[in-house]
């Protein structure tokens, strides 16, 4: 393991709209594995399942703000012309060009519950866009007396770009909940043309047991047509709802599909305990009834276990934790040692995550940008850069290429 010192920054001029930083930047700042746990007592299921070794990589990354003044953005994917499309949570969709330029508002979005970590949130395109048009979002959905639940809607790009066509709620997440917290809504598209949603279990203690009661949607993934009700090919769970793929989960806001084609996620934990999973058809994941960390009060979470028979264990858990947000597999070649590796973005870690990946195991870890924001989002861009979301009231989106 290392300990670099930190990296020197230096500013250069803006370019049009947007600032081009370089950072000679080594991958870790600091010995994240230095930490100490907040759950001591506990040990993990296997070797490398937490404290993976800390990678070598001394890479310099050029940092570039495309885009600033964005409002709590969330979610992002990439038209065919190279531009973005970028949510912001407080309920607008908006299109950034390369140079920086935000469009306005695009009109015609349901109307959204922005309290808390509700929102306009995640955003998703498929490969026949360009004929299309069509795209998909995920949203808070109010549903009266301060409820609200996690929602999927689908609908046309106007031909202006001005505003949504032939607007169509999909899915609507059952039960709903007075709660501002744990929506989940990553949405990842499978190799059969499903769609993946996951949802959180909404936090409080009551809403929380749900996560193992397979007649509810709350901390799950889901497995959805992309027009509507149950995609073909899902598990049959007893007493289960047929959108259900597995359960037992927390808060999934990273979540993309593997260089093996499968589903990977990444939950918040408790206190400790944030979790890498590869989420398999009718499994449970053991939430709350299991889990690593400790709740927020320093207490165990329920019984304080970790492991029990019938539930799955997360391939790899952080403790303390990065909070993620945001996931996608490198395969790009700007980054050459980076193919196949997992990009987690870090909201608490204020950090972009990489985890190198060895049949289906965490071999090794390595952070970027230490203490440069909170990462809301992670994706990679035709040309093979990795772009960020930047959290916060004056959000960015940001473009990361080799320094040469």
């Amino acid at each position: 393991m290392r300990n670099p010192t930190m990296p020197r920054l230096s500013t250069l001029t803006s370019l049009g709209a947007a600032a081009l930083i370089f950072l000679p930047l080594s991958a870790c700042a600091q010995d994240f594995n230095a930490a100490p746990p907040h759950a001591a007592g506990q040990s993990p299921a296997f070797e490398a399942q937490t404290r993976a070794p800390v990678l070598a990589d001394n890479i310099s990354l050029n940092r570039q703000v495309v885009a600033s003044k964005l409002e709590s953005p969330w979610g992002m994917d990439q038209l065919p012309d190279g531009r973005w499309l970028v949510t912001e949570r407080p309920g607008r969709l908006r299109i950034v060009a390369a140079d920086g330029t935000l469009s306005g508002a695009i009109k015609g979005l349901p109307e959204v519950d922005a309290r808390g970590q509700g929102g306009l949130l995640d955003v998703a395109l498929r490969d026949d866009f360009e004929q299309t048009r069509r795209l998909w979002w995920s949203f808070s959905e109010p549903r009266g007396r301060g409820t609200n639940a996690t929602a999927v809607a689908t609908g046309l790009l106007s031909a202006d770009e001005q505003s949504l066509e032939q607007v169509e709620v999909i899915f609507q997440q059952q039960p709903a909940w007075a709660s501002t917290k744990h929506f989940g809504s990553r949405l990842v598209f499978d190799g059969q043309g499903a769609l993946f949603v996951t949802t959180g279990e909404r936090s409080n203690p009551e809403p929380r047991q749900l996560a193992q009661d397979v007649g509810t949607h709350l901390g799950k993934v889901l497995r959805i047509d992309p027009r509507g009700g149950a995609a073909q090919g899902n598990p049959k769970i007893a007493g289960g709802l047929p959108e259900i793929w597995s359960y037992g989960h927390r808060n999934m806001q990273s979540a993309a599909l593997g260089p093996d084609g499968a589903l990977w996620t990444v939950e918040h934990g408790p206190k400790g305990g944030d979790e890498l999973n590869r989420p398999q058809a009718g499994l449970n994941y053991g939430w709350p009834v299991i889990t690593y960390g400790e709740d927020y009060s320093g207490r165990p979470m329920g019984q304080g276990l970790t492991k029990q028979e019938g539930m799955e264990q997360p391939v790899y858990y952080w403790d303390p934790v990065i909070a993620p947000s945001g996931m996608v597999f490198y395969d790009g070649a700007m980054f050459a040692d980076w193919q196949g590796s997992a990009l987690i973005g870090g909201l608490a870690g204020q950090a972009l995550v990489r985890l190198e990946m060895d049949d289906g195991r965490v071999t090794g870890e390595a952070r970027y940008l230490q203490g440069q924001g909170r990462v809301r989002d992670v994706d990679q861009a035709a040309d093979g850069a990795v772009m960020l979301l930047i959290d916060g009231e004056n959000g960015a989106l940001v473009r990361l290429t080799p320094a040469s």
